[in-house]
């Protein structure tokens, strides 16, 4: 660390990972390759890790990002307690007994952070407070993408076709349970329940019938008290990322990559995402010239929709009929070097290390406060 503070010159970037959510280890495998990937000679970087019980902690040496033994990692708390004051953009580093010291100021954060207090817009939120520039989209865009709810709103207001679903908030199901169930029967079955507000498909399962359906609204609210169930679209999962122009002409489209689930897993749930050998990606994917095109045009719309910033991805079915409807946004994908969104940036052109640098740049070139 002595050393890399020897050249002034270089960006200071705060990596900032784990969370209050159970995407904490996902957040961690990001950060991973985002340290591993950052050019060194180019960029001075701090390492902040966000304990599950919320304390922000310098991280050590012996912090481990990867699944190990089938281990999931967490952040090593052992390190030096910190604190990002309002307005000042300086980390404070908190030890016990001795007076606060300055680690000195941040020029940008890289949030690699997944779910509620993190890619909610509450950490945007702390960031915007505090003056400092950071990776990704604003508190609107990360508040309204972490909400499936509000986000499919949004896209439906926007002329984009999504599929029908219902909210159940928590009031309705304690007080209102019947109402809601025959709401949902309308869907028809099967359909798939989720939390509202969590991703890397946390709580998620398939319900076939009522009975399986109330136990899939219970498993989702362990996890969110507003829940999502949406009717099951017969399709290809096909998926697009987005990235704002560093010359501010406009987001981009990567081109599409279809998701290819091996093993038994009915659906793309946390398994196949993340272990090893559970998932395929296929890209470009194999549709249509015209499918893709419009597929990639769509992804933008998406972006634009939301008033995203730096990066994002869209997902889609692809039905037998050709038609695309749209699933969901993530304004902060899945981040390791293996995940969807890098991999499809990797198809199209843009390594991982230059799209780390070009998520960094896009950051610094960006005003503070409104724009």
């Amino acid at each position: 660390m002595n050393e890399e503070r020897e050249s002034p010159s270089r960006v200071r970037v705060a990596v900032v990972f784990g969370g209050r959510n159970s995407e904490h280890a996902v957040s961690l495998m990001g950060a991973g390759s985002v340290l591993e990937a950052i050019d060194r000679t180019k960029y001075e970087v701090v390492p902040i890790g966000i304990a599950r019980d919320g304390r922000w902690v310098l991280a050590t040496d012996n912090q481990t990002y990867a699944i190990e033994s089938g281990r999931l990692p967490e952040v090593d708390d052992s390190g030096a307690a910190l604190a990002l004051p309002s307005e000042t953009g300086s980390l404070i580093a908190l030890k016990p007994g001795d007076i606060p010291s300055s680690l000195g100021r941040v020029d940008v954060v890289f949030p690699v952070m997944h779910g509620p207090f993190g890619e909610d817009g509450t950490i945007q939120g702390l960031l915007e407070m505090a003056g400092v520039r950071y990776v990704g989209s604003g508190v609107l865009a990360s508040a309204v993408g972490m909400d499936k709810a509000y986000m499919k709103l949004v896209l439906r207001a926007a002329g984009l076709p999504v599929g029908p679903f219902v909210v159940i908030r928590d009031r309705d199901w304690r007080l209102d349970r019947s109402r809601v169930l025959k709401e949902i029967e309308q869907l028809g079955w099967p359909v798939f329940v989720k939390p509202a507000r969590a991703g890397s498909s946390q709580g998620i399962s398939k319900a076939h019938d009522q009975e399986s359906l109330e136990a899939a609204v219970e498993a989702a609210r362990e996890h969110d008290p507003k829940v999502l169930v949406e009717a099951a679209i017969v399709g290809r999962e096909i998926e697009c990322a987005v990235l704002q122009s560093l010359g501010d002409t406009g987001p981009e489209a990567s081109l599409p990559g279809e998701v290819l689930v091996r093993g038994e897993h009915e659906f793309f749930d946390f398994e196949a995402k993340y272990y090893p050998d559970q998932m395929a990606l296929d890209a470009p994917a194999r549709i249509p010239e015209a499918a893709t095109e419009t597929l990639r045009a769509m992804a933008v719309r998406a972006f634009e929709a939301l008033d995203c910033e730096g990066l994002a991805r869209v997902d889609f079915f692809y039905t037998p009929s050709g038609e695309l409807i749209v699933n969901e946004i993530n304004t902060m994908p899945g981040f390791t070097s293996l995940s969807v969104a890098p991999q499809l940036w990797a198809v199209t052109g843009l390594p991982y290390a230059d799209l780390v640098d070009r998520l960094i740049q896009l950051a610094l070139a960006r005003p503070a406060g409104l724009r």
